[in-house]
């Protein structure tokens, strides 16, 4: 009605009207022109005219994954270009999506499309490795960033395929962060459990290098196919129980790993003892399948990249919470995984990389015209493409997962959070920084928050757990000689070896199963030799060795060997012989010809000082010239006898003669004690003393049967046919004894048994020669070896082992003495007495010097009157008299005991003693009248009141 109603008015008016509706009309036209003229020119002055980015994403939306990461990329483009600081951006990011699912073909033929068909400048999102490396490669051609948030990168190196962008973090720092936590615990063996398909390429030896980094090994890789089915992973984890390894790192899908965790926890697997760490990637399961994984994988630790909970994270997953339940009802999702955050990052540098990369509209032309013969030939390139690459890699900014920035063609990586699932939640218990390492502190070192392992139990599993239903069988070497060392008797093993063994694995906190099996062919004979024995654990026939096992550099090339259990080294067995020799001048052996002739010098050098200080006062040391030196050597030499019966009246001979008996008594016993020693004391020698001997004298040499010792006697250059092999103590005495040879080459502790037997006939020569002595030999990396070598200590410490080897050598390990240690010459030398000597030298001349002086300051009176005269003979002469004359003033005892004797006590002053020596003097001197002799008239007549000078009498003469 209203169109009627216009079009009668319109016919009512058509003239009156005609010119003023075409005026409206063409100043509308005119307007509309004018103002998309001036918009023109506002967008060429200003550059407000929008410029598309076209870039293809690539998902399958079938998975949680693809979902999530979509919703978040169109989130994230929404929030850019409303944030007001975007507003005046000329260029649009949009995207195209391709759902392939997850065949890589598909991926590759969206790929091909996407750049063909859209010429997108950049390809977002393909979810697995395998769709990476095809698409990867079409980026190398095409020169268009490939960028992936989910996907390891292909197994190309960065710089074999620049144009691939992984932003998410990359599996080496993952690697560095479990072979930490690996560290903390200190678990030497780790088994990897990951799918097998191309999501591993790079993993697995990232984490083998770190996990060596620490110290730890991985002897074992489990690989399961994605497709496998029940039986087939029951199957994989049979293998894993039979294993020693109970510690896992576990990497695979959400599927797999809740089929996997699943068959484990019915197998007995996921109970106490047992470690599973869960790589990045697995640790989403719980937010994607939630109860059911978290039921089965309790006691899991798990690390994932730490996001700090910001407010902005916490708005953005309240948002895609809202959006993702509009589009998705019914979801168990409460919040995007850690891919979406990356996702969402992503598309955000995205966005502002094609602002920064100043892209024109010739940058968007084909820059080249390729007429191939299939569509992949045909893509064109473009420099915006290009441009967008290079933009994207500087591209930094505060992102939803920290700070976005691409370095070395991955998202940098900072730093991880370790989480522990127990019951129905997870908990973070630590942290893991560049710096820091494993610590429960992102800033400061700090211990790990309380850890529940599988089974419940927060006590650290030790890392390895006995196979199931597993016995250890233990070899034992044929040993018939040396029994006290090893033997097998009734199906056990007895001796040394295995009570040392036994006595460890009793103290061990769990019960190991052992079983005995003997390596000979029950006739009496052995299987082989040693070597062939420890090659037997190399072939896992045996799991271990019990025995006197010396440890070798060649065996340990193929088992590992605990801590040595016994003295290590080799050394010589020689018979020893009494080097004693009793003849009639063996008791001139105890003292050396210099301390012979020493001693004796010293003898009549002492005699001869007494002599001289005691002859003018002591009658006794006078007399006829024979008769005063026969009293020289007498003195002299009964003072070793202490027998001297000359009385001394000198203080200075009494001084000089008692340091001289002191001397002579220290001479006395040292010879006693000598002579004693060479006459009672056995003195065994070894008939050899080194191998350069033997090997001259071409003597031949005994070695223990079916050891190593052959080759340690070629390498010392003895000739193979001198060597004899024995099997016993027994053959070795007799081969000793008799000659056969000449010395026994052998470890010490089978020497040490044989001379707890025959201790005193032989004796231990030589160099040892080193060798690591007895130990257990185990399968290469063993967790038992370090648990025994512990063990091992432990006895050595507490005394056990010492009481066993008391047991073994019968205590007289310590009572047989290395004789060849007592070799040493049983003479006393001049040496040895020589400060002696000095001492009771010193002091007799000092008693001469000191008589010397004493004497002729006394006669200093008449020495002046002589000098005076000028004579020299006068003066010699009255030396002479003074030195040999007696001294009769002195009042001897037997001076006394004759005047006693007399039975006229008279008493003689000093003037009659004056007149006897006068007396005397003048009847040397004075031919004359023979009655003057006794004229008692001539001795009353002289009236001079003083007795003449000594001087005048002496020149009477």
């Amino acid at each position: 009605m209203p169109m009627k109603d216009g079009a009668a008015a319109a016919d009512r008016e058509p003239v009156a009207g005609a010119p003023y509706s075409w005026f409206r009309v063409l100043a509308v036209l005119l307007l509309c022109l004018a103002a998309a003229e001036r918009g023109e020119g506002q967008a060429a002055a200003g550059g407000t005219r929008r410029r598309a980015v076209d870039v293809g994403v690539i998902l399958d939306r079938a998975t949680w994954l693809g979902n999530v990461s979509w919703a978040c990329m169109e989130m994230a483009l929404e929030d850019f270009y409303a944030d007001a600081r975007h507003a005046s951006y000329r260029t649009r990011v949009r995207l195209h999506l391709r759902d392939t699912g997850p065949s890589a073909v598909d991926a590759a033929s969206a790929g091909v499309d996407l750049l063909k068909n859209v010429r997108v400048q950049a390809i977002v999102g393909p979810q697995t490795s395998t769709q990476a490396k095809f698409l990867a490669e079409l980026g190398n051609k095409t020169s268009v960033p490939i960028i992936s948030f989910s996907a390891d990168s292909p197994s190309q190196s960065s710089s074999q395929t620049p144009y691939f962008i992984r932003t998410a973090w990359n599996d080496s720092s993952q690697a560095e962060a479990i072979a930490s936590l690996i560290q903390k615990f200190n678990w030497r063996e780790v088994v990897p459990v990951v799918e097998d398909d191309d999501s591993n390429t790079r993993f697995i030896p990232d984490l083998v290098g770190a996990l060596r980094h620490v110290g730890t090994r991985v002897s074992y890789r489990c690989k399961i196919h994605s497709s496998a089915g029940d039986d087939e992973i029951r199957g994989a984890i049979s293998s894993l129980k039979g294993n020693w390894t109970s510690v896992f790192v576990v990497r695979m899908s959400y599927q797999l790993a809740l089929k996997f965790f699943r068959i484990a926890k019915d197998e007995g697997m996921m109970g106490q003892g047992f470690v599973w760490i869960t790589a990045y990637g697995l640790t989403d399961i719980f937010d994607v399948v939630g109860s059911p994984a978290l039921d089965v994988m309790n006691g899991v630790v798990g690390v994932e990249p730490y996001v700090e909970d910001t407010d902005r994270l916490q708005d953005f997953k309240q948002r895609w919470h809202e959006k993702y339940i509009k589009e998705k009802p019914g979801t168990k999702l409460n919040g995007p995984i850690l891919s979406g955050l990356y996702a969402y990052d992503t598309a955000w540098a995205l966005a502002l990389a094609a602002e920064k990369a100043r892209l024109l509209d010739s940058d968007f032309m084909p820059s080249e015209t390729n007429n191939g013969s299939t569509d992949f030939e045909r893509i064109s390139t473009s420099k915006a493409s290009e441009k967008l690459h290079d933009a994207f890699l500087k591209t930094t900014f505060p992102g939803m997962t920290g700070t976005f920035h691409i370095q070395d063609w991955k998202l940098l990586s900072t730093n991880y959070k370790i989480i522990n699932v127990v019951g129905q939640n997870r908990k973070v218990v630590g942290f893991w920084t560049p710096g820091l390492n494993t610590s429960g502190n992102l800033k400061t070192n700090a211990d790990l928050y309380t850890i529940i392992w599988p089974g419940g139990t927060d006590k650290v599993p030790r890392g390895w757990l006995l196979p199931a239903n597993k016995t250890l069988k233990i070899g034992v070497p044929f040993k018939p000689g040396f029994g006290k060392f090893i033997q097998f008797e009734n199906g056990k093993a007895t001796g040394f070896c295995a009570r040392v063994f036994e006595e460890v694995i009793h103290a061990l906190p769990y019960k190991v199963p052992i079983h005995y099996e003997e390596f000979g062919d029950g006739k009496g004979e052995s299987n082989g030799t040693y070597d062939s024995l420890v090659y037997k654990v190399y072939l896992n026939e045996f799991d271990a060795v019990v025995g006197d096992i010396t440890i070798l550099a060649n065996r340990s090339l193929y088992v590992d060997f605990t801590l040595p259990y016994t003295e290590s080294g080799v050394r010589m067995l020689v018979p020893v012989r009494d080097q004693r020799k009793k003849t009639a001048w063996t008791f001139l052996e105890p003292l050396s010809a210099d301390l012979w002739l020493g001693a004796g010098a010293f003898f009549v050098f002492t005699g001869l000082i007494v002599w001289f200080i005691e002859h003018r006062t002591n009658h006794e040391f006078r007399g006829p010239p024979a008769s005063q030196i026969g009293s020289v050597f007498y003195f002299s030499f009964s003072t070793l006898v202490f027998a001297h019966r000359e009385r001394i009246v000198n203080n200075l001979t009494r001084i000089a003669v008692i340091v001289w008996l002191f001397v002579v008594l220290i001479l006395q016993q040292s010879y006693t004690a000598s002579l004693s020693s060479i006459l009672t004391v056995e003195q065994l020698q070894p008939t050899v003393t080194n191998l350069d001997e033997v090997i001259r004298r071409g003597d031949y040499v005994g070695y223990l049967n079916d050891s190593f010792m052959p080759g340690l006697l070629k390498r010392l250059k003895i000739n193979e046919s001198k060597l004899i092999p024995f099997n016993s103590p027994e053959e070795y005495n007799d081969a000793l004894s008799t000659g056969r040879v000449a010395v026994i080459v052998d470890e010490i502790p089978y020497l040490k048994l044989f001379l707890s037997k025959y201790c005193h006939n032989y004796t231990m020569v030589g160099p040892t020669y080193k060798f690591d002595g007895f130990g257990y030999a185990f399968p290469r990396g063993s967790p038992l070896t370090p648990e025994i070598s512990r063990g091992i200590l432990e006895l050595a410490s507490n005394g056990t082992m010492a009481e066993l080897e008391n047991e073994l050598y019968g205590g007289s390990g310590t009572m047989c003495p290395d004789k060849v240690d007592s070799q040493t010459s049983s003479s006393l030398t001049l040496r040895s007495f020589l400060g002696l000597f000095m001492i009771t030298g010193a002091s007799s001349l000092l008693a001469l010097v000191l008589h010397v002086g004493i004497t002729l300051y006394d006669s200093r009176g008449h020495l002046v009157i002589a000098c005076s005269q000028g004579s020299w003979h006068g003066s010699l002469a009255i030396l002479s008299k003074i030195f040999h004359e007696p001294d009769n003033m002195s009042n001897t005892p037997d001076t006394d005991e004759t005047v006693i004797a007399n039975g006229d006590p008279i008493v003689e002053s000093p003037w009659s003693m004056s007149n006897h020596i006068i007396e005397n003097f003048d009847s040397y001197t004075d031919t004359g009248s023979p009655e003057e002799e006794g004229t008692p008239g001539r001795e009353v007549s002289n009236q001079d009141p003083g007795p003449p000078s000594f001087a005048y009498m002496h020149s009477e003469g």
